[in-house]
C-alpha cells in the first residue's frame, strides 16, 4: 500500500511551489483543483447541475462555466460556498479515489493529494500524512496583490474567508514554511520527505 500524502496552504502561501518539488522527485500529485475543472466541462453531468444551480449569469458568452464569477458569487455567500461544495466534492474525491487506486498498481510508494480546502472538507481523514505549507501574512498578502491585481483590503479578505493558517498548523502533520528564499523552502521540503519515507 502507498503512503498518502495530503497537501494543502493557505492563499498565495506557494504550495503549487512544494507540489513542483514532489514531482521533481518523481513523486505523482493528485491536482484536485485540476479534476474540479474538468468536471465543469461543458455538457457534462457536473456542468449541469452547477447550471441549474446557479443560473446561466456564471456562463461566458461560449456557454463554458466562467470560474471567476462563479468563485464571486461563492466567496460572498456561505450558502452558495455549500451549494456547490455538495455538487463537487463527492465527485472530486471519486475521481481522487480513482486515481489513487492507479498510482498504487503502477507500484508508487508516495502519493501526493494537493487539496487547497484539505481540512475544510475533511480530506484530511483518508491521508496518511498531511503537509502544510505556511507562509506569514505579510507574504500572502502581497503575493496575492501581485498574482490578482488586487488592493491590500480584498487580499486580507481573501485570507480571512479561509480557515485560520493557526488552525491549519494545529490539524498539519508537517508544516512548510515558505515565507523565506525558494533554498529554504528546498531544506524544509526534504526534511518532511526524508521523515515520511522513514515512518512505518
Amino acid at each position: 500500500m502507498a503512503k498518502i500524502i495530503g497537501l494543502t496552504g493557505g492563499i498565495a502561501t506557494g504550495k503549487s511551489t512544494v507540489s513542483n518539488m514532489f514531482l521533481d522527485e518523481d513523486i505523482p500529485v493528485i491536482d484536485t483543483d485540476e479534476i474540479a475543472k474538468n468536471l465543469f466541462a461543458k455538457d457534462s453531468e457536473t456542468y449541469q447541475e452547477v447550471l441549474d444551480a446557479f443560473g446561466e449569469e456564471i456562463l461566458t458568452p461560449s456557454e463554458e462555466i466562467n470560474r471567476n464569477k462563479l468563485a464571486k458569487i461563492i466567496f460572498n455567500n456561505k450558502e452558495a460556498r455549500e451549494k456547490l461544495n455538495k455538487i463537487v466534492h463527492p465527485k472530486v474525491k471519486e475521481r481522487v479515489f480513482t486515481e489513487v487506486k492507479r498510482f498504487e498498481l503502477e507500484g508508487q510508494s508516495l502519493i501526493v493529494v494537493d487539496v487547497p480546502l484539505l481540512f475544510e472538507s475533511s480530506f484530511d481523514e483518508f491521508m496518511d500524512f498531511t503537509i502544510l505549507v505556511y507562509a506569514k501574512r505579510e507574504n500572502q498578502i502581497d503575493r496575492l496583490k501581485m498574482r490578482d491585481n488586487i488592493d491590500e483590503s480584498y487580499a486580507l479578505k481573501k485570507i480571512k474567508s479561509q480557515m485560520p493558517m493557526t488552525e491549519k498548523k494545529k490539524k498539519a502533520d508537517f508544516v512548510i514554511d515558505n515565507s523565506h528564499s525558494i533554498l529554504s523552502t528546498k531544506k524544509r521540503f526534504k526534511k518532511c520527505l526524508d521523515k515520511i519515507k522513514e515512518a512505518e
